[in-house]
């Protein structure tokens, strides 16, 4: 048992995105120092904050930079830890160092639940963690004391009571960015990394229609419940307000119920519309509109949790609405992909990403009118110097067709009549990811797919090098007979599941899923056609490479289908499926 902590507590710093964010810095700090020479104070502070109607404590640091007083004040940085983590992990204190070592007030805090902070955890809802948020916000604005009396009256304000404050933090301290904006418009700037927009998409996701329940991600899911209801032992603690007596141990009773219907493998109409609800109720997707805050959104490529679709409904959606927003795709997320140069606190001046945050609170809390935010999007280009940039997101460019002979061709004229046909086993005949491995440092094998389980389009050897940037879009039209008697039984469990994805062959044959993501699809309707926005993804195919589009019955990390559903997909010239790709670069297929 001694064993398992240190084990648990390396697995949640990684759940969070905190290794990629984690830098050691140095607490050297004269006396007499300057604001901006490096030098700060910590205090450790309590504030007791109401939610889910409970009164709890929230854990909190205070960081504050040598010289800065009521009469020299300085904006402030507030920020709080990934999932299972804590104020004290590595990449939350990280943020209130930097940030202190640069003149920053710094206000860094556990989350509701976690470390030594009381209440339920709610997922990061707007009316419990957003709240909780605000309180720590009077606190900056010098209208609230901390629990033992003390006030911050070193602040720069816009105004009473209205502190000049910016958030930052990965996954789980990135949504609640938006979550307290959304409550409290005084928050002047957010970076919120590697997170989600909707976590019913996250947990379940449907990527052909998101008002069908999804394929659950039972992987990913699981693991986080696991860790949120290990809390108390993680961190042990007797304080009442974090336990639940409805059926939960940790998280508020919905957060429970939504983990169960999803394990139970039935999803029947009333329930499933429940957890939609819940799950969509504590996500940006339904409370982006209050938002104004100015925000650089920062994903990972390599996310299986949070892909880079999240990212973009939340660009998408503020930048619909005016609100100055940002976004780069940065290697790193979730699933590893750390990459030389990438963000690090304890020197973000010497990577693409780090200047751009620095320069975003630059602009936004100090006012520098100068200060360069940046292009609206931006990309990491793997093997290749600097990040991509551009005006907006590349949109959907060349146009493949789906033949009938298994070839992926560019035109509709080459498409050969055909059907081809695949099944599916009780068991996952393809493999996409162990969504944990990069968290407990478990091997993984290399994705794979079990013929007669699988159908696969590949194009011809490409004549030179293509630049994929973005999410492509499949469209589908199925025969599935098995599916059709049974689809509308009022259980969408009954509805047939596949798996899109996409493959890049190299000239030896060698297949590279990239980035192991895969789009999990519950078809809505098998008697009509489909579209399916597969993950975004970076990548570069070579020159004599192939992109093979596959369909596949399952995957290891997800449910699969209920009972025996064989598929079968015709093509014709006039009436076939297609694969849209936003290319960058000029180069193309075919």
């Amino acid at each position: 048992m001694s064993r398992a902590v240190p084990r648990s507590r390396k697995v949640l710093a990684l759940v969070a995105g905190a290794a990629a964010l984690a830098a050691p810095l140095t607490l050297a700090a004269p006396a007499g120092a300057e604001a901006g020479s490096g030098a700060y104070t910590v205090t450790p502070l309590r504030f007791t904050v109401e939610a889910n109607g409970r009164s709890c404590a929230v854990d909190a640091d205070l960081y504050r930079p040598a010289g800065v007083d009521a009469a020299h004040p300085a904006p402030a940085v507030l920020a709080t830890n990934g999932f299972g983590g804590s104020k004290s992990d590595g990449s939350t204190a990280a943020v209130g160092k930097a940030f202190a070592e640069r003149g920053y007030v710094g206000l860094v805090y556990s989350g509701l639940g976690f470390g030594k902070s009381g209440c339920l955890i709610s997922l990061d809802a707007p009316e419990s963690d957003g709240r909780a948020a605000t309180r720590l916000v009077d606190f900056l604005a010098g209208t609230h004391a901390a629990d033992d009396g003390t006030r911050a009256d070193f602040v720069t304000r816009d105004g009473a009571g209205d502190p000049r404050v910016g958030m930052i933090g990965g996954s789980y301290g990135g949504a609640v960015q938006l979550a307290a904006a959304s409550v409290d418009p005084r928050i002047d700037a957010l970076v919120p990394l590697i997170t989600w927009n909707d976590l019913a998409y996250s947990l379940a996701p449907n990527a052909a229609d998101r008002s069908t329940p999804g394929v659950f991600k039972w992987q990913w899911a699981n693991g986080f419940y696991l860790i949120g209801e290990g809390q108390p032992l993680l961190s042990p603690s007797l304080d009442p307000s974090r336990i639940n007596s409805l059926g939960c141990l940790h998280f508020v009773a919905d957060a429970c119920d939504t983990v169960r219907l999803l394990n139970s493998g039935r999803y029947p109409a009333a329930e499933t519309e429940k957890m939609l609800t819940y799950a969509r109720g504590v996500s940006p997707v339904s409370y982006l509109d209050r938002i104004t805050a100015p925000t650089l959104i920062v994903q990972g490529q390599s996310d299986s949790l949070f892909n880079l679709n999240e990212a973009r409904a939340t660009y998408d959606r503020l930048r619909e609405r005016g609100v100055d927003t940002r976004m780069i795709w940065q290697s790193w997320g979730h699933s590893g992909g750390q990459k030389p140069g990438e963000l690090d606190l304890g020197n973000p001046e010497g990577s693409y990403v780090g200047q751009r945050v620095l320069a975003w609170f630059d602009r936004h809390l100090r006012k520098n009118a100068a200060a360069d935010t940046g292009p609206a999007f931006a990309w990491y280009r793997e093997g290749r110097s600097g990040y991509g940039t551009a005006d907006r997101v590349p949109a959907l460019s060349q146009e493949l067709y789906l033949s009938g002979d298994g070839k992926l061709v560019d035109n509709r004229t080459k498409v050969a009549r055909g059907s081809r046909r695949y099944g599916n086993w009780l068991i996952p005949t393809s493999h996409s990811e162990s969504s944990l491995a990069g968290m407990t440092g478990l091997p993984d094998p290399r994705p794979y797919d079990t013929p007669g389980t699988y159908l696969g389009w590949t194009s011809a050897p490409l004549a030179a090098p293509v630049d994929l940037v973005g999410a492509p879009r499949a469209t589908l039209r199925v025969v599935s007979p098995a599916t059709e008697r049974v689809q509308d039984s009022g259980d969408a469990a009954d509805k047939l599941v596949l798996f899109a994805k996409l493959y890049d062959v190299a000239p030896d044959g060698t297949k590279t899923l990239v980035n192991r993501l895969v789009a999990p699809v519950r078809v809505p309707d098998v008697t009509r056609p489909f579209t399916v926005e597969l993950p975004g993804i970076v990548h570069r195919y070579e020159t004599g490479h192939r992109l093979e589009f596959v369909v596949a019955a399952s995957d290891t990390a997800y449910f699969g289908n209920r009972g025996i559903k064989p598929v079968t997909v015709v093509s014709a010239p006039e009436s076939t499926g297609t694969l849209s790709l936003p290319l960058v670069g000029g180069g193309r297929v075919g």
